[in-house]
């Protein structure tokens, strides 16, 4: 997958540990090269984070030969733009690709870039981040990244062979981070389905226990919306540690880093289960005069979490009717295009009431 990179970002690479140049809008990562340059590595490093497109041709300098340039070749990691501009798909700064903007930190213009594969060596070289190939929770841990860095990077989509699963811890644990979609709908449909039957006795009238358990659908909308912008996304007030940073890729950053992951799209029940269970102590403190109104707001809830759950399965990976087109459309440029707004899954309705609505045009990101 082709990277940009603002002419800021390639100036922070100059040093003998990462050592960027540019050519015209071409950016290249000569770091393996600065020890085989033969007029050593202090002459790359005098252009370090610059452009090096006069001093190639400086005949009073070295009039630098095809090989020098087949070398630059092999060392190309993407674009140059302003951070104000859009490239084109091919990397031309014409201001679009396919008549799409292309955002400058992500390097994507519509939903189908997400499901291209990301070179995994090109990736890792690049940005010195997440080795694909090797388990991500050891490396997010010991990596020792700083908040600002993990979060640019973590919202830089990947797509990992084909849409497989990256390792996350590469042992016995790995099974129990993946969840099929259909999982959801036969642990939790039956719990409902009972909370309901007990609930049914303490209602005279069966319309009521439809009227709490709609009821309890709507809240479980604002819930998602609270909890996937202020849990999910709580971001920029994570602490700047590793147990911080690890928590937030655990929880949700690995779903942003690799977003078309089908075995990791639907929480796993065991976390569901430990999330879910202050609201059951809720519901019932809220509605404590009557244990029948209570659980059934409660179900209404629970089955809320149940069509989020396969909706966002289905947004990522199906061709769905006209109303979920949309709402497919609003989700995955929530993760391609303007992370910080979009967080309704099921519907744009809470977005629109707390002005957080994804705007294509004018997308809201903090640009590093």
């Amino acid at each position: 997958m082709s990277r940009t990179f603002t002419l800021a970002e390639v100036q922070k690479h100059n040093s003998k540990k990462s050592c960027y140049v540019t050519l015209g809008s071409n950016v290249y990562d000569v770091t393996d090269f600065l020890d085989a340059h033969p007029g050593g590595a202090d002459l790359i490093l005098d252009w370090a984070g610059k452009d090096i497109t006069e001093i190639l041709k400086d005949p009073s300098s070295h009039a630098h030969s095809d090989a020098a340039y087949e070398v630059l070749d092999e060392a190309l990691v993407g674009t140059l733009v302003d951070a104000n501009d859009k490239i084109s798909a091919n990397g031309s700064a014409n201001g679009s690709a396919n008549g799409r903007p292309v955002h400058p930190r992500t390097g994507m213009s519509c939903e189908e870039d997400l499901t291209k594969d990301t070179d995994i060596v090109a990736d890792y070289k690049t940005h010195k981040f997440l080795d694909l190939s090797r388990p991500l929770f050891p490396q997010v841990w010991f990596g020792g990244f700083s908040k600002e860095f993990y979060l640019d990077q973590v919202h830089r989509p990947r797509h990992y062979k084909g849409g497989a699963s990256a390792p996350l811890f590469g042992n016995f644990l790995e099974p129990l981070t993946k969840t099929p979609w259909w999982m959801i709908p036969v642990v939790w449909l039956p719990p409902v389905s009972y909370g309901l039957y007990l609930a049914y006795p303490g209602f005279q009238n069966p319309t009521n226990q439809v009227i709490c358990f709609v009821g309890g659908l709507f809240i479980w909308t604002l819930v998602e919306y609270m909890m996937h912008r202020f849990l999910f996304h709580i971001d920029y007030y994570l602490p700047d540690n590793r147990v911080g940073i690890t928590l937030h890729f655990t929880l949700h950053g690995i779903h942003h880093y690799l977003p078309m992951d089908r075995y990791r799209l639907v929480m796993p029940p065991a976390l569901f289960a430990i999330l879910a269970a202050p609201f059951w102590k809720l519901a019932h403190t809220v509605f404590f005069w009557n244990w029948s109104v209570a659980t059934s707001v409660y179900c209404g809830g629970i089955f809320g979490y149940i069509c989020y759950d396969l909706t966002h399965y289905f947004l990522h990976h199906q061709n769905l009717p006209l109303w979920w087109k949309k709402l497919k459309k609003l989700h995955l440029e929530h993760h391609f295009l303007d992370y910080e707004n979009g967080f309704g899954v099921t519907s744009p309705f809470w977005d629109w009431v707390f002005g957080t609505e994804l705007n294509s045009a004018k997308p809201n990101l903090k640009l590093q």
